[in-house]
């Protein structure tokens, strides 16, 4: 269980802003703590997912070669994984803790669960996931466009 203004942080990421007021709670309820050292493995490239994780504190590093090279920083209250709450996919990157980390793990049938329970809220999924569809497709448009 999150505290009240732990809560109001989940609200802070854009596929949780959403949420009807139950299901932001009943998601703090249920979610599960993982503590990262600095220099730990939070899930490796290639790797099956299982679910997504909010992290609270710390530093996630993302690489996307062999070389371990971070190509992206996220910090907190960001959701990691955010397409494996919906469907089983691979890892595209490796995030290995930069510092000390909390976060917190979100397993996808959890999630779908939820989802289940609360209507309005899978109704408000769909249509955050179909806008990041729809952008995904108009940049992809957009820079094949650019390259003719």
């Amino acid at each position: 269980m999150l505290p009240d203004d732990e809560t109001d942080n989940l609200r802070r990421i854009p596929l949780f802003a959403a949420f009807e007021p139950a299901a932001v709670q009943a998601l703090a309820y249920s979610l599960e703590t993982r503590l990262l050292r600095a220099g730990d493995v939070l899930f490796q490239q290639g790797e099956e997912s299982d679910g997504g994780y909010v992290l609270m504190l710390g530093a996630i590093g993302l690489s996307a070669h062999d070389d371990m090279k971070t190509s992206h920083v996220i910090q907190p209250w960001a959701l990691i994984g955010e397409m494996a709450l919906v469907a089983p996919s691979r890892r595209p990157v490796t995030a290995r803790a930069l510092e000390p980390s909390t976060l917190l793990k979100i397993t996808r049938p959890f999630f779908h669960q939820l989802l289940e329970q609360h209507p309005k809220t899978a109704a408000q999924v769909r249509e955050f996931f179909r806008a990041r569809l729809m952008d995904f497709t108009r940049h992809a448009a957009s820079n094949l466009t650019a390259a003719d």
